[in-house]
């Protein structure tokens, strides 16, 4: 839901409404991916906006991909192709 939501981000309430989580459940996840580098907050008069660290992100993909395939890329290769039509088109 943060990577839909970039780059403006979304606010906890909103993120716990559309996942019918109770709020403080949310704020706990919410915390554990702030502290793990994967998302961001800022305050917004009395709302905690939240978003996605994309670079983090792509850093933990990769790494779980490489790890993955573990030397044999025929492993990976059907999540790759899974994953293709998310990257952008060369011109």
């Amino acid at each position: 839901m943060l990577v839909a939501h970039e780059p403006k981000g979304v606010a906890a309430g909103e993120i716990a409404r559309a996942l019918c989580v109770p709020q403080n459940t949310l704020s706990a996840h919410l915390a554990v991916l702030t502290q793990a580098g994967l998302a961001t907050s800022e305050r917004h008069s009395r709302s905690i906006i939240y978003r996605a660290d994309l670079s983090h992100l792509r850093a933990l993909v990769l790494f779980l991909l490489k790890d993955c395939c573990g030397g044999r890329p025929d492993v990976c290769s059907p999540i790759l192709a899974d994953i293709s039509p998310c990257s952008p088109r060369k011109a």
